[in-house]
């Protein structure tokens, strides 16, 4: 099914999760107990990350193909296109359409840290790009990223939106966007969104807080701000405590979905980190809610 059918006037809000393929046997393990636990919750769909340059190109295969033939659950493969020659983009996307893969979400990706690493000279630099080389050859849904905050790579949030805007003209139909701690970031990148003429679905980001060093660590990558308010709020938790972090973290998802939902949004996508306590707190309150 396409994701974008879910999001037709009048459905119910969607709740979906991201998940990214293991790096080591005993990651596999953990990865397969955090699947069996998550599909119980019945999400609409769960999205697969793909690494830079391919980097997992092998091992997201393999977890879409499990979650998508073996569990059943409908799956959007990420397709993070830096460095890929049109040859190797071909590869991919085909082993993907041979497996049943309807949705995608197409992203540059970050080039990868290794030294050794070389794009290949006929490779796209920018999501557009992909969008525009993709769209003719399949008949994938085709989604791409969304940064409330502005793409760290941006110069300003108005360019951002020009890019955005690019991609949807070039094909994308949905928008799945970077996670934030204040809503008021995705309200006003809606409203740049209006102004644009973006009138895909767009589909906010939830990243709960699972540790002190991968909040930070992620912030910074991604570009998202840590506000004042965590910050105190994390200061105020008895030093060390490893598990009255994840129940604040908890807590304050369930707030920040809460009002996302009540605003009409028409999905939440919670990013899992393959963990699942705090994802299944946060499904069963909002469902508890009424949602």
């Amino acid at each position: 099914m396409k994701v974008t059918d879910m999001w037709k006037t009048g459905q119910k809000p969607t709740i979906s999760f991201e998940l990214f393929p293991a790096r080591s046997e005993k990651a596999a393990e953990s990865l397969g107990r955090t699947i069996d636990t998550l599909a119980k919750l019945k999400p609409y769909f769960v999205s697969v990350t793909f690494g830079a340059g391919g980097s997992t190109r092998e091992g997201s295969y393999r977890l879409v193909n499990t979650l998508k033939n073996e569990k059943n659950l409908e799956v959007v493969a990420y397709f993070a296109g830096y460095g890929l020659s049109p040859k190797n983009i071909i590869a991919v996307l085909d082993d993907y359409q041979a497996i049943g893969v309807e949705n995608i979400l197409v992203v540059r990706g970050d080039p990868p840290q290794e030294e050794e690493f070389k794009p290949q000279p006929d490779s796209f630099f920018h999501a557009s790009d992909l969008v525009t080389f993709i769209r003719p050859k399949y008949d994938f849904c085709v989604g791409v990223a969304g940064y409330p905050e502005g793409h760290v790579n941006a110069p300003n949030k108005e360019k951002d939106i020009k890019f955005l805007k690019l991609k949807v003209d070039h094909g994308a139909e949905y928008i799945i966007a970077n996670y934030f701690y204040d809503n008021q970031y995705f309200f006003d990148f809606l409203e740049r969104c209006q102004q644009a003429g973006i009138t895909v679905p767009v589909i906010p980001g939830v990243m709960p807080i699972y540790s002190i060093k991968m909040l930070e660590t992620l912030a910074g990558l991604c570009g998202a701000t840590i506000t004042d308010t965590i910050r105190q709020s994390i200061n105020g938790l008895p030093e060390g405590d490893k598990d009255a972090l994840v129940a604040f973290g908890i807590e304050f998802a369930n707030r920040q979905c809460e009002e996302l939902l009540k605003a009409g949004v028409q999905g939440l996508h919670i990013y899992t980190m393959d963990r699942s306590k705090s994802t299944i707190a946060i499904v069963d309150h909002l469902r508890n809610m009424g949602f």
